[in-house]
């Protein structure tokens, strides 16, 4: 049997069936189709602007690797005019990290791009090699993931960066959105939905350039344009929720190739039915001077008619359902009225009247979070104290003391 040609260009033999669509294609096909595809997200939801200092979230695992090398191809293709820089943060692991940042100081060189690495040791005095020696393994992702979300933040600023991109993928989203449908999580719903988080009133905003990229297209990728990156898991990371929503969608996705798509695409169509004082301000707003755009083709995020609105359709739903309960205290009933019913008539006003004070008295008020700063350390948060903040009280508390 002749071997399957590639299916753009008709004429080199296919040798990846690629994930989303199954199309058989050439290895040149499929790099030239996964950049066009990255630069199109970037395009459609305006992304960056001319000039502007971007930080690159690495890691040194498969997606950030490729997003720092993707986002240099097409930063001299296009000529977009970014200046990038790596940004690295040291948990304090060893055996994983510490093995990883040698495979980010490696790709620093590769790509020429400057790099800086900020370790928890410096921002919060502990390592997470001595957080789980004091709690156990239990719930240390909680720890983990607020230090490393302020650690990005906090190393951001220390570059004057207000804009950091992370190399989360169309897998994670569609996790992320089951996770919140699952807990009934409708404000992070809409929060995680969004392909940018803050805007540029924030001290730092975050945008994911690789949202609707698969991982396993991201690995092939990887694979074909021979880079190196670090594939060994975090020790410490069961997650074990997360680990079941992903088990689940990968069992979709053998049935149904688009699967994770459709579930993105639904959770940004479910994130608009979210009210605005529900939702965090983490739409794409003042960004008027981004990159120009002539693309509309379906490109989805934030700036394209797929990706988010700003919300608001709910509350005009509500407001026509009690139109419409107003409405009931004109109607009569034909047939009580034919047979004298008067009685019936009679106890409408009664009947409305009860249920509109059972619904006003059921109504929760929306309240919107209102974002300032921590009291204690001086990042952004919606409380007084950050999450941050909170933890490490509670772990100095249990901080063994040294006997003098």
């Amino acid at each position: 049997m002749a071997p399957a040609l590639c299916a753009i260009c008709k004429t080199e033999r296919a040798l990846i069936k690629r994930p989303k669509n199954h199309a058989k294609l050439c290895k040149g096909c499929f790099i030239t189709i996964f950049e066009d595809e990255v630069h199109h997200t970037i395009a459609s939801s305006q992304l960056f602007f001319p000039g502007e200092k971007v930080a690159i979230g690495a890691s040194g695992g498969k997606d950030s690797t490729v997003l720092a090398s993707v986002l240099k191809t097409l930063n001299e293709r296009h000529g977009y005019g970014l200046d990038l820089v790596l940004l690295s943060i040291d948990e304090g692991i060893k055996g994983y990290r510490d093995d990883s940042l040698e495979t980010v100081k490696r790709n620093a060189a590769q790509y020429d791009m400057p790099l800086k690495i900020v370790g928890y040791d410096e921002l919060y005095g502990w390592t997470m090699d001595q957080v789980v020696e004091t709690i156990g393994k239990k719930g240390n992702c909680t720890y983990c993931g607020v230090f490393r979300r302020q650690a990005l933040d906090r190393g951001a600023k220390m570059l004057g960066i207000k804009h950091v991109v992370t190399g989360h993928n169309a897998d994670d989203v569609a996790e992320t959105i089951l996770m919140n449908l699952l807990r009934g999580d409708l404000s992070r719903l809409s929060r995680s939905t969004s392909i940018v988080t803050g805007d540029n009133k924030s001290d730092v905003k975050r945008s994911k350039p690789l949202k609707y990229s698969y991982e396993k297209e991201i690995v092939l990728y990887a694979h074909h344009k021979k880079l190196d990156y670090f594939s060994t898991e975090c020790i410490y990371s069961p997650e074990a929720f997360r680990g079941s929503a992903r088990a689940l969608i990968k069992q979709l996705e053998r049935v149904r190739p688009s699967a994770i798509l459709d579930l993105v695409r639904s959770g940004e169509d479910m994130a608009r039915l979210v009210p605005i004082e529900a939702s965090s301000s983490s739409d794409c707003r003042g960004k008027s001077d981004a990159l120009p755009v002539g693309l509309d083709d379906g490109g989805g995020g934030c700036g394209s008619q797929n990706g988010r609105s700003p919300g608001g359709e709910m509350a005009v739903m509500e407001k026509q359902l009690r139109e419409n309960e107003a409405a009931e205290g004109l109607e009569i009933d034909i047939a009580k009225v034919a047979l004298g019913d008067r009685a019936a008539e009679r106890e409408k006003p009664r009947e409305l009247a009860v249920r509109s004070s059972n619904k006003a008295s059921n109504s929760k008020p929306i309240t919107r979070q209102v974002l300032g700063n921590c009291k204690r350390c001086g990042y952004m948060s919606s409380q007084e104290i950050c999450q941050a903040c909170t933890l490490l009280e509670g772990l100095n508390k249990n901080r063994p003391q040294i006997q003098i």
